[in-house]
């Protein structure tokens, strides 16, 4: 989806990581144009689902994409005031702290500032997705037999940040006049981790409450 469409294209901030680029005349740019049409009518019922005849593995992976995105740009408006200060540790409200670890680099789960962790995770989901292995954009190959494991993990860290910016920074949000785009895009990213299956419901237990009233609306 384009940034424009929850106002945030023209705000000039602090991004975390480089935006991930669909190429254009790309199948994988047609299919997302045709979710930034379809979103853009406000039905995310309709939003989510996969277009027929489209390959489930190529829809979760430009949506993965659109997330990393979005979620880049809202955290990137904040960054000045969620710092090693204000943030000490990773959380998500009193109940919920994460610790770091991508099971390769960093095998023992660390604990971090929260601006840390989350340059940890961008970091991490950045390169999955940079690598044609793993999200191929050439048409006709194809993607790893476990893909949608590892896209159940980079959606269950990028729901961290979401989590995170909630708990600690929604008055920060306030402030800048985004709480409409940070709310459209978490509710896009809640009705299609829910409408495949792609994060367990305890790990969405942080935001369960806002959750329950999102599906309801």
């Amino acid at each position: 989806m384009s940034l424009a469409l929850f106002g945030l294209g023209n705000k000039s901030s602090k991004t975390v990581k480089h935006f991930k680029r669909i190429p254009e005349g790309s199948h994988q740019h047609d299919m997302m144009k045709h979710a930034a049409a379809t979103l853009g009518s406000g039905n995310l019922k309709l939003a989510v689902q996969l277009p027929e005849g489209e390959d489930l593995n190529e829809w979760i992976a430009v949506n993965t994409v659109d997330f990393f995105n979005q979620i880049n740009m809202l955290y990137g408006t904040i960054t000045e005031h969620c710092t090693t200060e204000s943030c000490p540790v990773m959380s998500a409200g009193p109940k919920y702290e994460y610790h770091w670890a991508d099971g390769t680099s960093v095998k023992k789960p660390i604990k971090c500032s929260a601006p840390k962790y989350i340059d940890y995770l961008m970091t991490w989901v950045q390169d999955q997705l940079d690598n044609e292995t793993i999200f191929p954009s050439k048409i006709g190959t194809s993607f790893p037999r476990n893909f949608i494991t590892i896209a159940k993990t980079i959606l269950k860290r990028l729901f961290r940040v979401y989590a995170h910016i909630y708990h600690a920074h929604f008055d920060d949000i306030i402030s800048l006049k985004e709480e409409a785009h940070l709310n459209t895009s978490f509710k896009h990213f809640i009705y299609f981790v829910h409408e495949f299956t792609l994060i367990e419901k305890k790990e969405l237990s942080p935001m369960q409450e806002l959750i329950d009233r999102m599906m309801k609306a």
